[in-house]
């Protein structure tokens, strides 16, 4: 299995993806030729070696003939995609984390999807961005795609609707449950389109997992870093077997003198602070009394902030924390149409076969409220839909092939 690793040690940006792939060896030209088959004129594709620090990476640069910034609604671009001759798991693809990119400033917002309106990421180059992204990617062969922790950065840009914080709202709900960190440069490190495009392609997040390194390539951003060098770094090599490999922080603490009603409101604010998983076991501690044991499992980089919370909302004096390797089928996550709606679905992946389709719990119970029909109704036909599209048998085992 061939694996990308994305390095984002100085952020990420959709231009600093181009130019990681170019960089990996995919040929500038036939990336404009993909990028052309979203059937609109005006868009123009350069790379260039810069250097940023004392190191050199790819600059690429995607100038458009449109003026401004167009408030292109969701179903405008996806119409664009729609009628645009790009391969159909591309347009698939595309289409995802154009979807993502409408339901987070959706949310920044707090309006609903028919409402908004793109800006800087409705133009033609986010287009070209997004489309060359996974055009590159698939052109590269790379099966499965890892991402490192990101570097936000810091201080305030000026965007469509005024000054914002670094990371701008609807970056920062582009990376909910995913490893990030602000830092003490005071520049946005992140875009919109870069942090949709990794995180809606990536299937896990961490170290760089255990591969034979074929490749390192460096995307360059196009501004020159004071602090460090603004690179990119693609990280290109091939895995054994069909699992990824990451580690995380496991916190646990054992507590036999709190009202239980208590715990819901902690999970609820480890949850939001990032945790992967936090859950509850009962164990009969000393003298016999009963007590419980609280999990959570995290990624280092918010294993502090959920520490915190534990000691701050619970009555336990104490964490305790190790790190335990995890061995995870490549997952990722698609829409399917049901006769009631529209339903998410985790597909996990062993190899090159879907053994695990997991509609969406939230999306299913919404649907099944609104059309008055149990929950395993909705569940199913989002399953079978899900199976249909992948071409798989919706009865086929969750288990991978002998041998």
């Amino acid at each position: 299995m061939r694996i990308g690793y994305f390095d984002c040690f100085s952020g990420v940006s959709g231009d600093m993806i181009l130019g990681a792939l170019v960089d990996a060896g995919v040929k500038v030209e036939e990336m404009q030729a993909a990028i052309s088959g979203l059937g609109v004129s005006g868009i123009h594709l350069d790379a260039e070696q810069v250097k940023r620090g004392a190191f050199t990476g790819t600059r690429v640069h995607v100038r458009t003939d449109e003026q401004g910034q167009p408030h292109r609604r969701l179903p405008d671009i996806e119409a664009i995609l729609d009628r645009a001759d790009i391969p159909m798991l591309v347009r698939t693809d595309a289409k995802r984390i154009f979807r993502r990119l409408a339901e987070a400033e959706a949310m920044a917002h707090g309006v609903t999807l028919d409402r908004i309106h793109f800006h800087e990421v409705g133009a033609l180059d986010a287009m070209a961005d997004v489309v060359g992204a996974i055009w590159g990617i698939r052109h590269l062969g790379l099966e499965r795609i890892a991402v490192s922790p990101i570097n936000l950065g810091g201080g305030s840009i000026q965007a469509a609707h005024g000054k914002m914080p670094v990371p701008a709202p609807g970056t920062a709900a582009l990376l909910a449950g995913v490893p990030a960190y602000g830092s003490e440069i005071q520049a946005e490190l992140t875009t919109p389109t870069g942090a949709a495009i990794l995180t809606t392609l990536a299937t896990a997040y961490g170290p760089m997992p255990a591969m034979i390194l074929q490749r390192v390539a460096y995307g360059a951003g196009g501004r020159d870093l004071r602090e460090q060098p603004n690179l990119l770094r693609l990280m290109i090599g091939e895995v054994s077997g069909g699992l990824d490999r990451d580690q995380v922080t496991v916190l646990e603490a054992t507590i036999d003198d709190m009202n239980p009603q208590f715990f819901e409101p902690l999970m609820d604010r480890l949850f939001e602070a990032g945790a992967l998983d936090v859950f509850l076991s009962s164990v009969s501690m000393k003298k016999s009394r009963p007590g419980t044991t609280l999990t959570v499992l995290a990624d280092a980089a918010v294993a502090d902030r959920c520490a915190a919370l534990v000691l701050s909302h619970s009555t336990t004096f104490g964490v305790r924390a190790h790190t335990a390797n995890r061995w995870k089928l490549p997952r990722d996550i698609v829409t399917v149409t049901t006769p009631h709606g529209s339903v998410r679905v985790k597909r996990g992946w062993f190899g090159d076969r879907i053994t695990i389709l997991a509609p969406e719990y939230e999306d299913c119970r919404r649907l099944a409220e609104a059309a008055g029909v149990p929950i395993r109704v909705i569940y199913d036909e989002a399953r079978q839909a899900a199976a249909k599209e992948a071409g798989a048998k919706a009865n086929e085992p969750p288990y991978p092939p002998e041998g």
